[in-house]
């Protein structure tokens, strides 16, 4: 194939709009050093990735979904649901009173002065 037109794009994407946006992402992904699935022939990367579209080397559905996920900045990850936790005032002591362990701040801060620094550790290199 010599030259590449849209026509020869446009009955695999039908969209003229996303033709061009996947073929835009796929001459990226090609300059990032994707290997080609076309030969060269000394063109430039937007007419290989067209040539690739025309040639049906890559499925636009994947291709679609490749650009889709190179957009996406927070990907969500289903996670696990959180086990409900009884909390304190359903379960009361033997009196019927839920009892708290109370610090003061000078507790807090005699606690905090007999803390010891962690160790320095030196480097071999000095």
């Amino acid at each position: 194939m010599a030259r590449v037109t849209v026509e020869d794009c446009i009955d695999k994407i039908e969209n003229r709009f996303d033709l061009v946006l996947l073929a835009a992402h796929r001459a990226r992904l090609i300059s990032s050093g994707q290997s080609i699935l076309v030969e060269r022939d000394k063109d430039k990367n937007p007419v290989v990735a067209l040539r690739e579209i025309a040639e049906t080397a890559l499925s636009p559905d994947d291709l679609k979904e490749d650009f889709i996920h190179s957009l996406q900045r927070h990907v969500e990850v289903d996670e696990p649901e959180t086990e409900t936790v009884p909390s304190l005032a359903a379960a009361p002591d033997s009196d019927g009173d839920a009892q708290f362990d109370r610090m003061t701040e000078e507790d807090l801060l005699r606690g905090l002065e007999g803390l010891v620094p962690p160790a320095e550790v030196e480097d071999e290199g000095e």
